[in-house]
């Protein structure tokens, strides 16, 4: 008789799995393969986003060509009334 039932045995894999273990037993060098895929890909890098920093290098680069937005009260209405 084993010492674990087939229940017991189907659980175990399945508690393995959610935690992010080893199923079933492996040696050394699979071990490490299996460390190496367990860990978060974006964990490694700092996330940026690209296309924000060039919406915000277009902005700075057209307010510096004075195309930006007219303060308050110097719009095209305000300049008809004049």
């Amino acid at each position: 008789m084993s010492s674990l039932s087939e229940y017991a045995l189907r659980m175990s894999r399945l508690s393995a799995r959610l935690f992010g273990e080893v199923a079933r037993p492996t040696d050394s060098k699979s071990l490490k393969v299996v460390k190496l895929f367990s860990e978060q890909p974006m964990a490694k890098k700092k996330e940026t986003d690209e296309h924000q920093d060039f919406k915000d290098e277009q902005r700075r680069l057209k307010k510096l060509r004075g195309k930006g937005k007219p303060r308050k009260g110097e719009g095209k209405r305000a300049a008809k009334k004049k």
